[in-house]
C-alpha cells in the first residue's frame, strides 16, 4: 500500500461528533457509525472526538470496508493539526486495518486498495514513513504471535530475532539449555525440562553512537504454555500460542527503535520456552533456585512466566550496566484480565513517575494502561515455609498485583526505582475484533514503547 498526493477513486471522511448527517440513511454521525455509498464513491466514518485512538479506528475501518468493493485508491483529508501522534494514528491506522492473518489458510485475504491518495498541500513524508515504520513492526508483532506453537518454537523465535538482527545492524546473542543450567540459571531452565523444544535465552543490543539513555526491554516468550503438571483446562489451553507476546513485543520495539534511528540504547532481552508436561517435568513441591540465589518453592507450575522473568531479569541486571530503565513485559496474570478487562494492561512499580509516563504515553498512541497499586499486606501472601518465596500467592485475590510483587524480588534494590512491569495479559490477544485490531495478536504495546524512548 503506498500513501501518494492526489485523488483517489473513492472518498473517504472522518466525521466528528455528528458534524455531518445523512438522515435519509439514518447516519448521525455519531462514534462507531459508518455509511458507504458506493455509487457516490464515499464513506463516512463517525467518531466522537480527535484523538489517536479514534484516529486509527477510523482510517482501519475506511481499509475494512473497502475490502468489499473493488476500488484500487481511496482519496482522504489528513486532520489539520500540526500535534504528531495524531497524524501518525491517522496513517497508521490504513495499514493496521488492512492487516488479515491468512497464512494458514488456502483462500488469501483481499487486498484491493493499493493507493491511499492524500488531500492535501502539506508535505507528511517523514510523519509517513515514521507510521509506516511503526504500523509494518506493529504487524510483524502480530504475525509472530498469531503463528501456531509447532512453528514458533523457542529455535525458530531466536532465528527471527537473528533475521532482525542482521537486517537492522544490531548484536544478537543466543543462549541454550546448557548455558541456562550452567550458570545458574535454574529457574528458567525447570520450566524448560520437559519440552522436547529446548530453550533460549536471547540478548538483542541496539547501540547507536550518542545515546541519550539506555533502556533494558525483558519479555516473557512462552512459545506455549499447557501449565505443566498443574495442567490447563483444556478451553484455557487454546490461545496459548499467545503466551510468547511479551517477547515478541520487545523484539517489536527494538526493530523499529532501530529502523527510527532512535537515539536510545535499548537491549531486548527474551526468555523463550515452552512449559509442557512429561517424566522430567517441574513439579510442585520443587525448590529452585534463581540466579540471583534466592530460593523458590514451586506451588504451581502454571505460574512459569514469572520464573523465566526472574531469571531473565537477572541475568539483565548482572550483563548490563548504568541503564536508565528496565521494563519487563508479559502476558503474566489472567488476574489482570479479570481486574481490568481484555483492553487494558497493568503497570505495576515503585516510581510512580516512570508508571504515570507509561500511561500517558499510552493514552497518546490510543494504548490503555492502569496503574496496579503495591502495599504493605501484600508481601506476606508470597511466604514460603520452604523457601525464600513462593510462586503463587496464598491467596486467590489480587494475582497481578503478586505477580508483580514476586518479580520484584529479582530486582536488585539499586534498581527498583528503575523497573516497571507491563502486564498485557489482556489486549496482547483477544478472540474478537476490537477497535482497530483484528481477531487474535494486537501487537500491543509496540507503539506506545517507542514513543516512550523518543521523549
Amino acid at each position: 500500500m503506498r500513501f501518494i498526493k492526489g485523488k483517489g477513486e473513492v472518498k473517504a471522511e472522518i466525521v466528528v461528533n455528528g458534524s455531518k448527517k445523512f438522515e435519509e440513511y439514518g447516519f448521525e454521525g455519531k462514534d462507531g457509525e459508518v455509511l458507504v455509498l458506493p455509487d457516490r464513491k464515499r464513506i463516512y466514518v463517525g467518531i466522537d472526538e480527535i484523538n489517536s485512538e479514534n484516529l486509527k479506528i477510523a482510517t482501519s475501518k475506511i481499509i475494512k470496508l473497502l475490502k468489499n468493493y473493488k476500488f484500487e485508491s481511496v482519496e482522504i483529508t489528513p486532520p489539520n493539526t500540526k500535534d504528531k501522534d495524531l497524524l501518525l494514528s491517522f496513517f497508521e491506522g490504513f495499514l493496521l486495518g488492512d492487516y488479515e492473518f491468512d497464512k494458514y489458510k488456502s483462500k488469501k485475504a483481499k487486498h484491493p486498495i493499493k493507493t491511499i491518495a492524500i488531500n492535501s498541500k502539506r508535505d507528511f513524508d517523514e510523519i509517513i514513513k515514521e507510521a509506516q515504520i511503526r504500523a509494518n513492526t506493529i504487524n510483524f508483532v502480530r504475525d509472530i504471535i498469531n503463528s501456531m506453537p509447532d512453528e514458533i518454537t523457542p529455535a525458530k523465535l531466536a532465528s527471527i530475532a537473528e533475521e532482525v538482527a542482521k537486517e537492522n545492524g544490531l548484536e544478537c546473542k543466543i543462549f541454550d539449555e546448557n548455558y541456562l543450567l550452567e550458570n545458574g540459571y535454574n529457574a528458567f531452565y525447570a520450566v524448560s525440562k520437559a519440552s522436547a523444544h529446548p530453550p533460549r535465552l536471547i540478548h538483542l543490543i541496539y547501540k547507536p553512537k550518542s545515546p541519550k539513555k539506555k533502556i533494558v526491554l525483558v519479555g516473557k516468550g512462552l512459545t506455549y504454555d499447557s501449565g505443566g503438571l498443574s495442567l490447563k483446562p483444556s478451553d484455557y489451553m487454546v490461545t496459548m500460542k499467545a503466551d510468547k507476546s511479551g517477547a515478541v513485543t520487545v523484539l517489536g520495539v527494538i526493530k523499529a527503535i532501530s529502523e527510527l534511528g532512535i537515539d536510545v540504547e535499548v537491549h531486548a532481552i527474551l526468555g523463550a520456552t515452552e512449559n509442557m508436561i512429561g517424566s522430567n517435568a517441574y513439579k510442585p513441591d520443587d525448590v529452585l533456585k534463581a540466579k540471583n540465589g534466592k530460593t523458590i518453592e514451586v506451588r504451581n507450575t502454571d505460574a512459569e512466566g514469572r520464573l523465566v522473568l526472574a531469571d531473565c531479569l537477572c541475568y539483565a541486571q548482572e550483563n548490563i550496566k548504568d541503564f536508565d530503565y528496565i521494563f519487563d513485559l508479559a502476558t503474566l496474570t489472567g488476574a489482570c484480565v479479570v481486574g481490568l478487562g481484555e483492553y487494558t494492561a497493568g503497570v505495576m512499580g515503585f516510581n510512580k513517575k516512570i508508571i504515570e509516563k507509561v500511561i500517558k504515553t499510552g493514552e497518546s498512541r490510543g494504548e490503555h494502561f492502569a496503574y496496579l497499586p503495591f502495599n504493605k499486606y501484600l508481601p506476606k501472601l508470597l511466604k514460603s515455609n520452604v523457601a525464600d518465596i513462593c510462586n503463587i500467592a496464598s491467596s486467590r485475590y489480587g494475582g497481578a498485583l503478586t505477580a508483580g510483587l514476586f518479580l520484584s524480588e529479582f530486582i536488585e534494590d539499586e534498581n527498583k526505582n528503575k523497573w516497571a512491569h507491563l502486564d498485557i495479559a489482556g489486549p496482547a490477544f483477544v478472540e474478537k475484533e476490537w477497535g482497530y485490531n483484528p481477531y487474535g495478536a494486537s501487537g500491543f504495546g509496540v507503539d506506545s514503547l517507542v514513543s516512550f524512548l523518543q521523549i
